[in-house]
């Protein structure tokens, strides 16, 4: 989560304001980064086709497959920090907070789009191959890796643009915020349905940023697990 939310109670227009980047794009360079978004592209097409404007059934969707990459990363980390028993440099720590913050935004949306059960059945079969690719993949490149959920995440950006976009139109109704949304990002008590969309758009835009600058980092060599990742890395 970005550090500045929880300085107050944010409000509609504050939440507006924050610069999130929603047309920011990773040009690609090597042919895996090329590979990377072909894959991230073409798996958001079945999405499109079932679910369509569904955004809230969406959301569950994104958010299920969203929350897998920084467990996976960590999990994998964690295990080459204690065989090479060594300071991993803060990766760890930051893979379980995102994960952690994508699984609280499944919280959110559990609450507000309340999915069937054939929806969970489907939503679970994805998650589990995506599990399953997703480690296989970190295991063989973690740069490849951290590029692919880079990706996935500008088009979470996008999914949730156009999310606020038909709340704006009243095709979706800006509800009341639930209590569990309001309370992890520090929201208004009368916060509603777009004011949430608003805080996970910039959760998503802070985790895009970072996983290209993993990503940016490992190819520079710098990724070791001695490395603070705070530290700059080489390509803007």
């Amino acid at each position: 989560m970005r550090p500045e939310i929880m300085d107050h109670k944010w409000n509609s227009n504050e939440l507006e304001s924050l610069d999130v980047g929603t047309t920011k794009h990773r040009i690609p360079d090597l042919i895996s980064d090329k590979i990377a978004l072909w894959f991230v592209k073409n798996a958001r097409k079945p999405t499109d086709i079932f679910f369509r404007n569904k955004y809230l059934h969406r959301s569950v969707m994104l958010e299920v497959v969203a929350a897998v990459p920084g467990m996976v990363g960590a999990l994998i980390r964690h295990i080459k920090s204690l065989q090479g028993m060594r300071h991993d440099g803060g990766w760890i720590g930051h893979l379980l907070h995102e994960a952690e913050n994508e699984r609280m935004h499944l919280m959110t949306w559990m609450e507000v789009g309340k999915p069937v059960l054939w929806e969970r059945a489907l939503i679970a079969t994805v998650q589990t191959g995506f599990f399953a690719v997703f480690s296989l993949l970190y295991m063989v490149s973690p740069r490849t890796a951290h590029r692919v959920v880079g990706y996935l995440e500008e088009e979470a950006v996008t999914s949730y643009t156009h999310f606020i976009n038909e709340i704006d139109a009243g095709r979706i109704e800006n509800v009341q915020a639930p209590e569990v949304a309001i309370a992890y990002w520090n929201l208004r008590p009368d916060a509603r349905l777009r004011d949430v969309v608003l805080a996970v758009r910039a959760d998503e835009a802070l985790h895009r940023d970072t996983n290209h600058h993993f990503s940016d980092r490992i190819l520079a060599k710098r990724e070791s697990l001695f490395d603070d990742f705070d530290q700059p890395h080489i390509k803007n």
